[in-house]
């Protein structure tokens, strides 16, 4: 068989944004399991290539973190303007991850040996697996099956070529590239082989499509064996397990905590369940300051001893079968001191206990029945008001969120950010302040819909939002040091365009997102007014804040992303000012760059790309060339020059 030349393989392609190829994943996945399945060897056996080309076009995902991609486009092109949106992102997108998928199912049919390490698309897939059944795709005609029996003659890169040209439509010159590219050796032989294009309207047969499938059962009798032997296995296990656990200072109360390796009296006191702080629960109501550390104790096991025992402890030494997260900047180490008991209680399938030690708030989660596996969370929350403390997240399942809001909320809200225009649906809290299941804004691949609470107490409203942390994050709009709670319908209305950008700030220890709409733009052409944005999300460790500037142009449903900093003071309390620019095509036809900066700008001026001019004012719009990069500055009243944002 002829195998992709790894010695001579040419250069990978730069990756695109990991976000841009995600997409292209979700939205052509049939048609990249298809052509890894047709490329794959037969002799594999036909549930294996199931799973197999499942698994590849899984693990064509790039590896890199979000918005990875972009940030190398714009260095490279030195600061340049940002052009809008088109669809050669998209195209280039699937174009990197059809390559990926065709180089790992060629890889795939590289026979195993024992003179080189084996790769990785060479080892039976780790993702998915399918346990009791075996799948296959529906069986078809005389037609295809002759088709198939033909295809097991060819090598992989004739398979290749022939899926190439009958399923994704390239011409020659086209396919011999995409070999080419994926390190076949003789391309001009795989497309010689690669057979009749009569025949090409077959491979679009049910035959051939792994994601409809047929399933029966494997081995009944042999699997019956298995299970009697694990289970003899289980139950010798457990037996030492409990003998091992029979010692009074041994682990086995301590659920799933790691055996104590020191003795300090210190650390002793601040795991004695005896000794959690429990606040009464009218104190917020005469305290100086009001945030977590005036929650009272709440939750129907908030006397149970041997649960906060147990939390306890595996917040102090977590074992091999806890699973912890942190949000960034946050320690997870063992408490100083005796925390604060802020719930104890069962929710959905699981028992929770969220304790505050003034630093952080910690959730401790484990199942119903059982306390081998737990969950440990931490959530830095230092220096929290009552308008980052009115609610904390208490579960997640199967896509839904509840919270447990502040003794000072006296009504939630539940308002879809992308509808402005209605009312909040309201919801009606357990005695101890426990929401009902609220779906997660958790993107799931399209924006359709945006949730966030709307909690009111202590005279004023307050936006909130989900962004996978323990806290959720409070939605505010105004100018830099001035900012308020969301409440007007103007404001509304911009945070349903930019809510859907939300996304890029979860999971980084956000504690706030202020919207401040800081330019208004008379578009060239009589085009109508566009408003720039700028939205800053402020972590709870007060460092690598992200600031993004925003473009909404007039009718369009979602804003776009004219610029982006990570750790900027732009935006913020300490440099309240903002400079971006973007490149925009009018009706006609006609392409300008548009920019625009705060009210502390005095001038601005552009260069570069065939592209010179400028503006006593705050925003500028100058005729460019199509696909033009040039340079932004700008010149502040005070005579001092400033930058875009980035």
């Amino acid at each position: 068989m002829t195998a992709p030349d790894t010695a001579t393989r040419p250069p990978s392609p730069v990756p695109p944004d990991v976000e841009l190829a995600e997409a292209a994943i979700v939205e052509h996945y049939p048609r990249l399991v298809r052509l890894a399945y047709l490329v794959l060897p037969p002799a594999l056996g036909r549930n294996r290539r199931v799973l197999t080309a499942h698994s590849l076009a899984q693990r064509a995902l790039p590896r890199g973190r979000r918005g990875a991609g972009a940030e190398a486009a714009a260095a490279a092109v030195q600061g340049g303007v940002p052009g809008q949106r088109g669809t050669a992102g998209a195209e280039s997108g699937y174009a990197y991850v059809r390559l990926r998928v065709l180089r790992a199912a060629l890889e795939a049919g590289i026979p195993l040996t024992f003179r080189a390490l084996p790769r990785r698309a060479q080892l039976p897939p780790l993702l998915p697996q399918v346990w009791g059944l075996r799948l296959f795709p529906r069986s078809g005609g005389a037609e295809e099956l002759a088709l198939d029996q033909w295809l097991a003659t060819l090598d992989g890169p004739g398979r290749a070529a022939c899926v190439l040209r009958a399923l994704e439509r390239l011409p020659e010159p086209e396919v011999l590239r995409v070999l080419t590219e994926a390190g076949v050796a003789n391309p001009a032989a795989a497309v010689a082989e690669s057979g009749d294009p009569a025949n090409d309207a077959l491979f679009a047969s049910p035959e051939f499509d792994p994601c409809v499938l047929q399933a029966r059962p494997t081995d009944l009798l042999r699997r019956r064996r298995f299970v009697r032997a694990g289970l003899a296995a289980a139950a010798a296990l457990a037996v030492c397990g409990a003998l091992l656990a029979l010692p009074g200072d041994g682990w086995g109360a301590d659920g799933a905590a790691a055996p104590p390796y020191a003795r300090n009296a210190a650390a002793e006191q601040a795991l004695d369940p005896g000794k959690l702080v429990r606040v009464a629960p009218t104190l917020w109501r005469t305290s100086s300051r009001t945030g977590f550390s005036t929650w009272p104790a709440r939750g129907d096991r908030a006397d149970d001893a041997e649960l906060l025992r147990r939390a306890l402890a595996v917040w102090a030494r977590p074992g091999s079968t806890v699973v912890a997260s942190a949000t960034p900047g946050t320690p997870p180490g063992p408490p100083m001191g005796p925390p604060q008991l802020l719930f104890a209680g069962t929710v959905d399938q699981a028992v929770v206990v969220l304790l505050y030690d003034g630093l952080r708030v910690v959730r401790y989660a484990e199942p119903r029945t059982g306390t081998s596996v737990a969950a440990l969370d931490f959530a830095r929350t230092d220096g929290a008001s009552a308008e980052n403390s009115a609610a904390l997240v208490l579960s997640r399942v199967d896509g839904n969120v509840r919270y447990l809001t502040a003794p000072w909320v006296t009504g939630v809200g539940l308002r879809d950010l992308l509808k402005p225009g209605d009312a909040p649906t309201a919801l009606k809290p357990s005695q101890d302040g426990i929401t009902p299941p609220v779906a997660s804004p958790a993107p799931s691949g399209n924006c359709t819909g945006w949730n966030a609470l709307a909690l009111t107490g202590n005279g004023s409203t307050r936006l909130v939002t989900d962004l996978g942390e323990l806290t959720p994050a409070r939605l505010t709009s105004g100018a830099p040091g001035a900012e308020r709670d969301v409440a007007e319908g103007a404001e509304l209305g911009d945070w349903s365009r930019i809510a859907c950008l939300l996304p890029s700030v979860r999971s980084h220890g956000v504690r706030s997102v202020n919207a401040w709409t800081y330019a208004k733009q008379p578009l060239p052409e009589g085009d109508g007014t566009a408003t720039w944005l700028c939205t800053r999300a402020e972590t709870w460790a007060g460092t690598e804040d992200r600031v993004q500037a925003q473009f909404l142009t007039p009718g369009a449903p979602l804003a776009a992303q004219a610029a982006k900093a990570e750790g900027s003071p732009a935006c913020g309390p300490r440099e309240p000012r903002v400079l971006a620019g973007v490149l925009w095509k009018s009706k006609a036809g006609q392409w300008y760059v548009l920019a625009a900066g705060s009210a502390q700008f005095a001038s601005l001026s552009v260069s570069g790309g065939g592209v010179n001019g400028s503006a006593n004012a705050n925003r500028l719009a100058v005729k460019a060339p199509a696909g033009a990069q040039v340079e932004l500055a700008g010149k502040l009243t005070d005579g001092t020059k400033a930058g875009v944002l980035r």
